[in-house]
């Protein structure tokens, strides 16, 4: 069996946006941050987040159609995680990129007196 081809440069592209896109709303992005050091169930994120049952069900399932999150049942419980350390890697490069602008942006107004 041979293994699947890899994607080509606009294949790429369009991965990368959808990966950007799920990444879009600050609700799936405080999720990240919530499971950043242990797994939790469905009804604790809700806790956590403030979202209903419906509109959580709604975001975990985009993330983990875009393998950002899995899941594991167990009893009637469901809990979930984040696939791969390296998502919270770069998570963590683009706050510190975004609070450095921030912190420019500030010592600007500053410096203008505004």
């Amino acid at each position: 069996m041979e293994p699947e081809p890899l994607p080509d440069d606009h294949q790429l592209y369009a991965y990368h946006a959808e990966m950007c896109q799920v990444l879009s709303h600050p609700k799936r992005l405080e999720l990240i941050n919530v499971l950043r050091n242990s797994e939790m169930s469905a009804g604790e994120l809700g806790q956590v987040l403030g979202l209903t049952p419906a509109n959580l069900s709604q975001h975990l399932t985009m993330m983990k159609e875009r393998r950002i999150l899995i899941s594991r049942k167990a009893g009637n419980m469901v809990y979930y995680r984040v696939t791969d350390p390296r998502l919270l890697q770069a998570f963590d490069l683009l706050r510190t990129i975004l609070f450095d602008q921030l912190r420019r942006d500030a010592a600007l107004v500053g410096e203008r007196g505004l």
